[in-house]
C-alpha cells in the first residue's frame, strides 16, 4: 500500500524557515516523482515543487524560485522542502503527493495528508 505523510509544518514569522518533510512507503524511490503542493484558504490548490524519480530535475512554480528547495533521500524515502525566506502568502496546508515528473502538477497517483504551515507578519 502506498503512503506518503508529510510533516514539519508549524507556526513562524515572516523570514524565518522550515522544513517540510514527507515520508514515503510501498513504493521504492525510483517509481515515483514527489511533488509538493499547497492549498490556502479560499484559493485553489497549487503545485509548488517536485523532484523527478529518474535524475536530478526539479521544477518550482515562480512564485517559490529562489526561497524553497526540494531534496530527496533515497536511503529513507523521504523527500523535504526547505523553505526559507518565508512570507505570509506563503501560509497554507501543504500535502506532498507521487506521480510523473513530466506531467506535474497534473498526473500526481497518490495522496497524503497534509500539514499546516502559518507564516505571521
Amino acid at each position: 500500500e502506498v503512503q506518503l505523510q508529510a510533516s514539519g509544518g508549524g507556526l513562524v514569522q515572516a523570514g524565518g524557515s522550515l522544513r517540510l518533510s514527507c515520508a514515503a512507503s510501498g513504493f521504492t524511490p525510483d517509481k515515483y516523482a514527489i511533488g509538493w503542493f499547497r492549498q490556502a484558504p479560499g484559493k485553489e490548490r497549487e503545485g509548488v515543487s517536485c523532484i523527478s524519480n529518474r535524475d536530478a530535475s526539479t521544477y518550482y512554480v515562480d512564485s517559490v524560485k529562489g526561497r524553497l528547495t526540494i531534496s530527496r533521500d533515497n536511503a529513507k524515502n523521504t523527500v523535504y522542502l526547505q523553505m526559507d525566506s518565508l512570507k505570509p502568502e506563503d501560509t497554507a496546508v501543504y500535502y506532498c503527493a507521487a506521480g510523473g515528473y513530466v506531467l506535474f502538477p497534473y498526473g500526481m497517483d497518490f495522496w497524503g495528508k497534509g500539514t499546516l504551515v502559518t507564516v505571521s507578519s
